[in-house]
Order: C-alpha cells, then structure tokens, then sequence
C-alpha cells in the first residue's frame, strides 16, 4: 500500500509538471517581453554636424533626444533675439506702439528703421526676428525696460529667470558682440530649445512670421516695410513653427528651429557654434534625424 501510494503522488507530481510548466512558460512578464523585443533604431546614430553644441528637444515631453554639449554656455549671436521679444512680451502686449529711439537708428546693420517711426510690438517683433534686425531689437528691449523701469540687460535677465534659463544672460537686446572677446548675450542649447518652444507659445503668430521668406508691416505712420527672412532653408523644414539665425565673429553660426512632428507634437532643434553655412545642413540634418526618430527608421 505505501508503494502504492508514493507511485500516485510520483504520477500526480509528473501530472502537475506538465500541466503548470508550459503555462508558466507562455506566462512571460513585460520586462522579459520587452527584453526580447528588437530595440528602436537609433536615428541620430549616424548625424555628423559641425557645432559644438546642439540638441534636438522635444517640447511636449520635455525630452531629449539628441544632445551635443547641450549645456555648454556659448555666444548666441541674434538668437539673443528671441530673449528680448520673449522679455518685451512679458510686461507689454502685442499691441503696444514702440517707438524707434535714436539710439536704434546708431546700431550696427541689418537696420530699416528711422528715429520716431511706430509700431504695434507685434509687427516690431515679426520684422525684427525675421531679418534679425538690430535696430528693432534696441527698441524692443528699450522699451520693456522702461515699462519695468529697469536696464535693458535687467529687462532680460528677468526674461531668462522666469523660464529657469540657468545658462542664458545677455547685455544687449541684438546679441551683438560688445568686443572682440565679449558677446552681446549667453546661453546653453537646452535653454535656447526651451526658450523658442516658450516664444511659439506665448505669440504663435510673431513665431509663424519668422517661417516666411519675407515679412511685411506698417508703421502706425503708414510707411509700409518689407524685409528677407535670413533662414534660407524655411521652405525645407516641414511645419515649421519657428525659425531664427545668428552669426558673429565670437558665435560662429547658429540657428534655432521649432517644427511640429505631428499634430500638436513641437519639437526644437538648436545649432550653436557651426559656420556661417553649416549651421543650415546641421539644422536640417538633425530635423530629418528627429523625423525618422518619430517614423521609427534609422534614417530618412
């Protein structure tokens, strides 16, 4: 009888085996299925770019993904721009006239305006950002800082402040270099991303002006104003929210661009410290990387 009974739990124990294994088996967990499953190709693998510095960030996650010394601090030229409307927007609205001071007029070319010439921010902004004009900029910075009653370099470091832009500091509105070793304005890719997906959302129209080969405007005087966006490369970069250049002897090329991925979907793309003419083809080799990224493909 006791052998008996030890052949029948041998055979229920046999029983069980192959009954419980094979569920257990096809029962896998996520993170094993997930181990087994065949990694994403890695779009940005093969991007080769010039600058120092760039990253390709996604606005609507608040994740990177691509990032070259993305936290460098490095000259930024006339994206400096960007922080003086982004500043000008903070305390005044688009419709506020600004006036042309002389001291504007007395700035270094690209210039299109006269001392005493008016206009709606808005319209200010969209001539300044498209053809990076440096008298628009000293008008705009000069007249949020005296809405603030602060120096214009006050007037955007509070700018830079309020978005946390921990790397970005400028002494002029234009971004023009004060000197041979000193910038007009300071920051980091990270912060310019952030800073241009800050700009597309407080005044998306401002930010659509700068995706056209020209801009135009009328001073509240009826003078009627057309200038050449400075970006050639805007009719290449698919729903293009944002676009602005920058290039001086300390900055070397830069470019920031913010496009949309899908509905809804913005992405930055910012080029720091490439050549006048790299910063385009580094520009638009990182927006075909984050499109393939998006697409699932290694490449376009």
């Amino acid at each position: 009888m006791r052998e008996a009974g030890i052949a029948l739990l041998f055979t229920s124990g046999l029983l069980a085996l192959f009954i419980f294994i094979p569920s257990a088996a096809s029962q896998k967990s996520p993170a094993s299925l997930a181990a087994e499953a065949p990694a994403a190709p890695n779009a940005f693998a093969q991007v080769s770019i010039k600058a120092e510095a760039a990253i390709v960030y996604d606005l609507a996650t608040g994740q990177t993904l691509y990032a070259k010394n993305a936290d460098a601090q490095l000259p930024l030229a006339s994206l400096t721009k960007l922080l003086t409307v982004y500043a000008a927007l903070a305390t005044l609205s688009l419709e506020t006239p600004i006036t042309i001071p002389l001291e504007a007029t007395r700035a270094e070319a690209p210039r299109a305006f006269n001392e005493g010439q008016v206009f709606p921010l808005a319209d200010l902004a969209r001539l300044t950002l498209t053809a990076s004009l440096n008298d628009g900029a000293v008008a705009i910075v000069s007249a949020a800082a005296a809405r603030m009653n602060r120096s214009p370099d006050e007037a955007l470091a509070s700018a830079a402040a309020a978005l946390a832009l921990s790397q970005t500091y400028a002494v002029n509105g234009s971004g023009l270099d004060v000197s041979a070793a000193v910038s007009g304005g300071y920051g980091s890719a990270y912060d310019l991303a952030r800073l241009a997906g800050a700009l597309v959302e407080k005044a998306p129209a401002v930010a659509a002006a700068t995706t056209e080969h020209s801009a135009e405007a009328v001073s509240l005087g009826g003078t009627s104003f057309s200038v050449q966006n400075t970006d050639p490369i805007v009719a290449t970069i698919p729903s293009l929210l944002l676009s602005k250049t920058g290039y001086t002897d300390l900055a070397g090329g830069n470019l920031a661009l913010v496009f949309d991925a899908g509905l809804g979907h913005p992405i930055a793309v910012v080029v720091l410290g490439s050549s006048r003419d790299a910063r385009f083809t580094d520009g638009e080799a990182l927006v075909a990387a984050a499109l393939a990224h998006f697409a699932g493909i290694a490449s376009l």
